[in-house]
This record gives C-alpha cells, structure tokens and sequence, in this order.
C-alpha cells in the first residue's frame, strides 16, 4: 500500500466524532440499560450496516444509546495519528475491535524531515491490543516505530490474528518476523512495505522464512520487497509449495530471475508478483534460464506486476505473455526508457495503474495515452531528484497523459518543466480527478514557456475537477492561486504545500476556505504567524498541520497553544537547543488530542 491511498476509500472507522475536543458526548460512563430489549436488537442489527467510518460517526452522535450501541458493533477500528487518544482509552472505548489501522509519525518524514527518534512507539499499543483485543485479526501500522518485542508480544497473545501490514515502520527486524511466522498459525497476510528495518551486518539474522508452519498454511499475501538480507530460498520454495492459497507475492531482491521461475512455477494461481531482482544470479547455469514459458503460465491469473529491480532490458520480452491482463504495473524502481517501455506497454490495454520512474520521458507518455485508454492512477517519480536530469517527463507528457487517459483519478508526476496549459488541459480531459499531485521540481519555478505564476493551471484543477479530494501544489505560485483553492476546492481534505506562496493572505484562503480540510502540509514558504492565527477557529476539525522551514516564531505558536488548549503544538528542532531565546522555529507539528501532551517526547521537541 501507497502512501496515497485515500483513508474515505477505507471500509475502516476511526475514533467516533463524538470524541473530538469541543463536542459530543465525551462520557466514559457505562451504557444505561435499555428498557426494551427488542429496542436494543434492533438498533445494533442496523448499525452493522454502516460501514464507512464517516456515517458511524454520525450515528454516535444521535443520542448516547446510539453512542453506546455504535461503540459495541464496530468492529474496525481507524486512528489516524497515534497520539491523538491513549491506547485505554480507545481499547475502553471500542471493546469488540477485530481490525486497526494505525498511523504514527507525520508524512514529512518519509522525506527526511522528521529526526530520528521523534516517537510513534507502538510499544504502548501493543500492550493495550494484547490484553484487550484477544480476538484481533488484522492489524495495520503505518510510520510507527516497531521492536521486535511488540511483535513477539502481539503474535503470542492474539490467537486469532490473521493479516499484518507494516508500512513505513522501523525498528524492527528478522527476529520480530519470525515471531510473527512461528507463533501466528492462522497467519493470511504479512505485508511488509517500504520499512526500514534493523538488520544490518553486525546484527542477528533468523532464518524467518523457515519458521512458518511446516503443514499446509493460510498464507494469501507474502510481501518482503523491503528486507535487505537474504532469505533462505528452499525455505522460501517449500512455503509457497505448501500455501494453496497465496496469491500475492513479493520477493526482495536477493531473489534471482531463476530462483523466481521456480516460486512461479510452485504458485500458478499468484495474481500478484514483485520480481526482486529482474537479473540473472551468479549460480552456475543460470542464464540459461527460459522465462517466458512462466509467464505464458502466469497470464492466466496475473493483474499486478511490480519489481523490476537491477533491471537487465534484454529479459524483458519475457513478460509480454503477462501483459494483455494486467491491470497493474510497477515500474518505480526500474530505470527504463521510452523504447524498452513501448514493447511492453503497448499490450497493456488493461491497465488502470502504473507507476514509472521519469527516465520514460515525454516519448513513454505518450505510448501509455495511445494505448492505456482505462487508466485510473499514473505516478511518475524521479530517477534524479536535482534539475534538468536526463530523461525528464514535462508539460507535453502530462497533455499526452489527459487527452488518452479520460478515466483517470489520481496522479502524482515529478517534472522540471511545466506550463499552465498543460494543467488546465489536464482539467478538462480529466474532470473526474480525485487526486492532483504536480511536483515541480526546484524552486518557485513559474511556466517555462510564459514565464508566468501557475496559478492559472491549479486555479483550473479546483475549479474543474468538482471531486477533487487531495491535491499537492508546487512551483511558482502567489495568493491568487490560494485563492482559487479556498474558492473552490470544498472537498480538499489532503493539501500539499512546497516553495511556494506570497503572503500570510494565501494561508488564509486555505484555512478560511476549505470546510473539509484534514490535514495541511507546508514546507519552505513564505507564511508566519498571520498565517497561523488565521486557522484558529478550524484546527479542532482538522487532524493536523505541518509546517517546517516557514516564517513562524516561537510567540506565534506559543499564542496559539494558548488559546487552543485541546491542541498539541510541537516545536521540534534540527538539535538539541536549551536557549529559550531562539525565536525562529524550524519545524511545526500541530495536532488534536485527546489524550494531552504526550509524555515520551525527545529533547529536540518541544511541546507548547
């Protein structure tokens, strides 16, 4: 899973709205007794059928025998920030939660700026789950800090437990896995996903794999991409031999092409593979090694296709047979061209997904809009994040992308250049975009053909494109381009902000325009302490705000924690500072809670 997914496209539920500070019922009491039984009965029949988080927060506030009877029959549980409640309290809360989603550390520190050990210590959780929640099954953790205690303490004391997704996590390392492998029986999935894990040279390696249950197991989804050392491939083939039912898989990269001809041909029925490794090993013989014959098997179950790692180009005709069905493709860690790209994609007439790295270029855009008429989601990131690197998509990929993928909904793409024209075009060949993500790349960088702001390409974005929902903007931009967003983007939850702004007036528009608001990300523009007061009558609807390299001060913030008492507001620092005359603050984290301050904060933050 991506950090993109959009938490409403969740069937999971977070804390009930009835447990926000400033409303509600806030009452922890027992639920009184009901005085007609068959009154009772039928309310907790008809909540079972409220399944998204939004409407069983609704239903909490009707009454308190609502309260009480939403808080028995919900069964999944979603909290978006780790800190916004104390784990007692939500197990209290919500007594007959199988499933939980859980996210810990903001999104900034995926790209670097967050200090190591700023907290999200799942420790306290996994205590709380384990001796509540004995009949936990899934449990989903993003950006949390995971030791291989917790998971030794969560797979020995949950009997049910099924599904585990790490994603973004660290902390942890190959003897937590193995926990989680030998004590978990029931297992179905173990997804792990762009962790940074704890095994390097000097530490102990298990043999994980070979812990899993030497019968026939439940497995459905093995995901490994991540973990760096090598595994124990006979371990690792008897397993998918002996998993009936597994069919997604994802292998790291110290798998060889021809050890994963050998996994294909153990699991026919897998529709979904990560390849590792698209190279041939040093192992005698191997290069002799035939894919194709896999992948004429493959095709008859295969949608999803990812990997690609050390991609060797001349392998990958070997693919093609795959490709007719597939309606995922994953080319994010392959540095592949237009002409190595157009083979394949041009039997890709399926696809709704795909994600390629910018080496491309506007020539393997342009294939993808001719043939890939169902498209839903394009992600193009950069093989060099500096400027004018080689091989750069621009404006002319981005209208090839619009005007052959009509059906498309969310797109993320990396570029150096970009024109107003293109962004508009975009608006309106694709007005049913669900998320906009343009990063421009350098600083304030305006339209390189007109040298103008781009405020006139995302103004269009908002104004037509009625479902927008995330948006992330970049490049040069002034007020008028918050303007446009606070005008018409009344469904924005998700806004991405960097290098760009005028003045404390675009902050404004944002936070003053935009009821849906939920979570604000600012980086390295020009709004202050103006900026900040204006969001004071709607941070308690909002999860949180971010800001770092801004023009905050420390009496600004201190003000605002003042006269937001229900408000976390943290200030974390590059080091270490005990002078308390810096005035200047680097990073802002500002968020609600219920719970208070937290009390495992670093010295570098700073809680107001």
């Amino acid at each position: 899973m991506s950090d993109d997914e959009d938490d409403d496209h969740r069937r999971s539920i977070d804390l009930a709205a009835g447990d926000k500070p400033g409303g509600g019922v806030l009452s922890s009491d027992p639920p009184p007794p009901f005085s007609d039984q068959v009154l009772e009965n039928v309310l907790e029949n008809v909540l079972q059928f409220l399944t998204t988080r939004h409407d069983r927060n609704a239903a909490s506030l009707v009454c308190r025998s609502w309260y009480h009877a939403e808080a028995q029959t919900r069964r999944e549980l979603f909290i978006g920030n780790c800190y916004a409640v104390a784990p007692a309290r939500a197990v209290v809360r919500f007594p007959r939660v199988r499933a939980v989603a859980l996210k810990g550390k903001p999104r900034f520190a995926d790209f670097g700026l967050l200090p190591l050990g700023w907290g999200a210590r799942f420790a306290p959780w996994a205590v709380a789950f384990s001796s509540a929640y004995s009949w936990l099954e899934k449990l989903h953790l993003k950006r949390m800090t995971v030791a291989d205690a917790d998971l030794a303490l969560i797979s020995s004391s949950l009997p049910l437990f099924r599904e585990l997704t790490l994603f973004c996590c660290d902390g942890f390392g190959t003897p937590g896995l193995a926990y989680v492998a030998e004590n978990c029986r029931r297992l179905r999935v173990l997804d792990l996903i762009e962790n940074d894990m704890e095994d390097d040279e000097d530490d102990e390696v298990v043999d994980w794999i070979s812990r899993f249950p030497e019968t026939h197991t439940c497995l459905e989804s093995l995901v490994f991409d991540c973990v760096r050392c090598a595994v124990n491939f006979d371990a690792l083939e008897a397993l998918v031999a002996r998993s009936p039912v597994l069919c997604r898989l994802r292998v790291n990269p110290h798998v060889t092409l021809g050890q994963l001809q050998r996994l294909m041909a153990r699991a026919p029925q897998l529709t979904h593979l990560g390849t590792g490794s698209f190279r041939f090993g040093q192992v005698g013989g191997e290069q002799e090694v035939d894919l194709e014959p896999a992948f004429v098997t493959a095709s008859r179950s295969l949608v999803c296709l990812s990997g690609f790692r050390g991609l060797t180009p001349e392998f990958l005709p070997a693919v093609l047979p795959a490709c007719p069905n597939l309606t995922s493709l994953n080319f994010s860690y392959a540095e592949i061209t237009a002409e190595q790209l157009r083979p394949i994609i041009l039997h890709c007439h399926k696809l709704q997904n795909l994600w390629v790295l910018d080496t491309v270029g506007d020539e393997g855009l342009q294939a993808v809009a001719a043939t890939c008429k169902d498209l839903r989601e394009l992600r193009v990131f950069p093989f060099h994040a500096i400027e004018d690197s080689e091989g750069s998509v621009s404006d002319v990929g981005l209208v090839a992308i619009s005007e052959g993928c009509k059906k498309l909904r969310s797109i993320l793409y990396f570029c150096q250049r970009m024109t107003n024209a293109a962004v508009v075009s975009m608006s309106k060949n694709c007005p049913e975009l669900v998320v906009f993500r343009l990063c421009i790349m350098g600083r304030h960088r305006p339209d390189h053909r007109t040298g103008e702001a781009m405020d006139d390409g995302f103004g269009a974005i908002v104004m037509n494109c009625k479902k927008l929902t995330r948006l992330a903007v970049s490049g040069l931009l002034t007020d008028k381009a918050f303007g446009y967003i606070g005008k018409y983007g009344k469904l924005v939850r998700t806004l991405s902000v960097a290098f760009a702004g005028d003045s404390d007036l675009g902050l404004r528009y944002v936070l003053e325009g935009c009821p849906k608001l939920q979570k604000l990300e600012i980086r390295d523009s020009p709004f202050g302490d103006l900026g900040l007061f204006s969001g004071i009558q709607h941070y308690y609807n909002m999860r949180f705000l971010w800001m770092s390299s801004c023009k905050l001060s420390l009496r600004g913030c201190r003000e605002v924690a003042q006269r937001l008492p229900h408000l976390v507001v943290e200030v974390i620092r590059e080091r270490c500072e005990e002078e308390e005359n810096v005035e200047a603050v680097e990073k802002l984290y500002l968020y609600r809670s219920l719970a208070g301050p937290r009390s495992d904060a670093p010295p570098f933050v700073k809680i107001l």
